[in-house]
């Protein structure tokens, strides 16, 4: 962006963080199809970067450049929006190139760019458990969707499930789409805890 180029490299690095601030306001817009669930791409970011630590864990990956490929996959949509299945039929968009001006004159560009190429080659490990990570934390939403009782979600889990690539990824799949996505709190709670009344039971 030719009006940047006159901005030092703190004053660029302050642009990057606001524009990384809004993917907080920028929505995943494939739920509208869904008919029920949201996020942001801010929230989707994070718990992706969260996936791909432990896959990168199990698999015996580089754990950095498997959760920097996750927290950064999605950053582009700060400047394009997130394209749905059904935008993509006819709009596109230069993801690499707003990429590229987002990051220009920070002073981290080779290693964020470094960081998209290899994940848009998907040819290491690291990027297809990225990939997976990405796909996961859609199977997640999807599940507590169909949980929720949302019955198309049960028809879009079929298929994300079947886009999974790597050995640990599909592990991981399977368990969650067997998994209702409230037993950690629900079942984590000594049954008596939601039985006794509020305040402070004398009896105890």
């Amino acid at each position: 962006m030719a009006d940047m180029k006159d901005r030092d490299q703190n004053t660029r690095t302050v642009d990057f963080l606001n524009e990384c601030g809004m993917l907080r306001k920028t929505p995943r817009t494939g739920y509208q199809f869904l008919g029920s669930g949201k996020e942001n791409v801010a929230e989707h970011s994070f718990r992706t970067a969260v996936i791909g630590h432990i896959l990168a864990i199990r698999a015996g990956a580089d754990v950095a450049r498997t959760t920097y490929m996750c927290l950064f996959h999605d950053l582009h949509e700060a400047r394009t929006g997130d394209f749905n299945y059904v935008n993509r039929i006819y709009n596109n968009s230069d993801r690499t190139a707003a990429l590229k001006d987002a990051v220009g004159g920070t002073g981290i560009e080779e290693e964020i760019l470094g960081y998209w190429e290899e994940l848009e080659e998907t040819s290491s490990l690291e990027a297809k458990l990225a990939q997976d990570a990405d796909q996961l934390d859609f199977i997640l939403n999807l599940k507590e969707e169909a949980d929720q009782g949302n019955k198309y979600a049960d028809d879009w889990l079929e298929i994300a499930l079947e886009r999974v690539r790597t050995e640990w990824g599909q592990e991981l799949a399977q368990t969650i789409a067997k998994t209702d996505h409230k037993e950690w709190w629900f079942l984590g709670a000594d049954r008596s805890w939601w039985t006794r009344k509020n305040g402070k039971d004398t009896k105890e």
